[in-house]
């Protein structure tokens, strides 16, 4: 079996250096832009997925402002801007399009991403993102915002944090938990604005998630979805409840995430 091509770096994009890995190699299709979860980096959230994703096609994953090798910026994280730092990074790159694949804050960032620049996007994967408040579990949007370093202490994240930050210290990352927990005033998009998303879209939530599973129901039904495909044909868009799966655990099971996210990203134009 031939290795997988993978190659790392850090590309400017304004006042960040971001780091990134590109796996695999070009094929018929753009290559698949991976955005991570809050707290999380590329190996943290899709470890377990990119060498499924790059088999046959070219996968770029990056690391959040603040997150993994990334440094941060005397800025909130909205997804507006995460969106527009995707583009640069990609600009840097050279590439044109993609088939984008976010999870939480970084489902946020692909979301946004869809609607500020609809023409980078090919299709969407949004994963366990809200697209308004009323979506999200009040018990999760709390625990968020009262977090601190001493909670996190020993935790997968503070070990990557700590390891792979440009400034890895305690006060730091407690800026970064900060700007997290301001987070959610940033995901509020309205009706006509996720119906106006051009790329078909795949929702996908846990069955023990923090957004709510009508509101996923929800959601699919803004991108043209619920209706019955036996009589009005397949619409473009998707959702997939992923069975036994919280939101910290979404992408714990890689070979059922694969089986979902695989088949959608595919599809050729």
């Amino acid at each position: 079996m031939t290795a997988m091509t993978t190659t790392t770096g850090h590309a400017p994009v304004g006042d960040l250096s971001i780091y990134h890995e590109i796996h695999g190699e070009p094929s018929g299709l753009p290559p698949v832009l991976l955005l991570h979860g809050g707290l999380f980096d590329v190996d943290l959230q899709f470890g377990g997925i990119i060498g499924g994703l790059a088999a046959d096609r070219q996968v770029v994953a990056m690391d959040l402002q603040g997150h993994g090798g990334t440094n941060d910026v005397d800025r909130p994280l909205r997804p507006e801007h995460l969106a527009d730092d995707a583009v640069g990074l990609l600009d840097h790159l050279g590439i044109d399009r993609v088939d984008v694949v976010g999870y939480s804050l970084g489902g946020a960032a692909a979301l946004s991403l869809a609607l500020r620049h609809p023409d980078r996007v090919r299709r969407a994967v949004l994963s366990s993102v809200s697209f308004n408040a009323a979506g999200l579990r009040g018990q999760n949007e709390e625990a968020v915002g009262e977090l601190t370093v001493d909670m996190i202490a020993g935790s997968p994240m503070e070990a990557t944090y700590l390891a792979k930050s440009p400034h890895p210290d305690r006060e730091h990352l407690q800026g970064l938990l900060d700007k997290l927990g301001r987070v959610f005033e940033g995901m509020d998009w309205t009706d006509d604005e996720v119906r106006s998303i051009a790329a078909p879209t795949l929702v996908t939530v846990g069955d023990a998630d923090m957004v709510t599973l009508d509101h996923a129901v929800e959601f699919l039904r803004l991108r043209g979805g619920d209706v019955n495909g036996d009589f009005d044909g397949l619409p473009a868009s998707q959702l997939a409840v992923l069975p036994g799966t919280t939101h910290f655990g979404g992408y714990a099971n890689p070979e059922l995430v694969l089986a979902v996210l695989r088949p959608f990203l595919s599809v050729a134009d």
